[in-house]
């Protein structure tokens, strides 16, 4: 038995219009999603709630591209912290995971969200430095743009201490199921 889980967070068809690399980045996490449940890891989909009149329901799913299987977990969340108001914690504990591996939408939000909130729960994290995305930016915008906030979100990650809790920043080719 295994005690990493694959943590999928936010790629939702709707969500995932304008994001950097979508293609890329959706393809890098079917990969993950696959080599996980051939490991038997546990491939856990966190999908946040929209409630707005000018999406259409099929918009809100999860992308093809990285639709669950079964025997896969999908957890509706309402907030960028996955753990707030939840199972996930439970489902994990559960499931004896000490270690989540995390991936998806939208970096500097869901995605930072769930690594940080995974350490104070006592879970070890593997960001996927490929694995994740967040919205392109106009060139005039004044917050840094999409490919700057992956790097460095990775960088952060790269060098965060947490006490008694291990983080790696590792490509998708080189996250480990086995």
């Amino acid at each position: 038995m295994t005690d990493t889980a694959l943590l999928i967070a936010d790629m939702q068809i709707a969500l995932l219009t304008g994001a950097h690399d979508t293609e890329g980045c959706l393809e890098r996490v079917a990969g993950l999603a696959g080599r996980a449940r051939a490991a038997g890891v546990p491939v856990i989909y966190l999908r946040q709630r929209v409630d707005h009149p000018d999406i259409p329901a099929e918009a809100l799913e999860i992308h093809p591209t990285v639709a669950p299987r079964p025997g896969d977990t999908v957890l509706e969340k309402d907030s960028a912290d996955p753990f707030l108001g939840t199972e996930l914690d439970a489902l994990l504990r559960g499931r004896g995971v000490r270690q989540v591996v995390v991936t998806g939408l939208i970096t500097e939000y869901c995605v930072d969200s769930t690594c940080r909130s995974a350490l104070s729960h006592g879970y070890d994290v593997v960001l996927v430095a490929d694995g994740h995305t967040t919205p392109t930016r106009p060139a005039d915008s004044p917050l840094p743009a999409a490919a700057q906030v992956i790097v460095h979100h990775n960088a952060l990650f790269a060098t965060i201490v947490y006490a008694g809790r291990t983080v790696r920043v590792l490509p998708a080719s080189e996250v480990d199921f086995a």
